[in-house]
């Protein structure tokens, strides 16, 4: 497992909480990346690499994917929740 080598960006807010959830279920990174092609979501490993490290913006539809694929709430992902789902 590689670590992160930049410091978290600021372009959003559920980055670091996709990766906590995603490690928490021990999903690796291309696992979600398949999970998230099903629902739709067309993202390449550099796109979810920069999302989790709040590099890269994220859309209301990746949002809700990422939300149902990880099962957790929007809110948590969004900060305003401390309780996953």
């Amino acid at each position: 497992m590689r670590l992160r080598k930049q410091e978290l960006g600021d372009r959003n807010l559920i980055g670091a909480r996709v990766e906590t959830a995603r490690k928490k279920r021990g999903m690796k990174q291309k696992e979600l990346l398949a999970q998230l092609q099903v629902n739709g979501v067309d993202m390449n490993a550099s796109g979810l690499s920069k999302l989790e490290g709040q590099i890269r913006y994220v859309t209301d539809v990746e949002l809700v994917a990422l939300a149902d694929i990880l099962d957790v709430s929007v809110d948590y992902l969004l900060g305003r929740s401390a309780l996953e789902r």
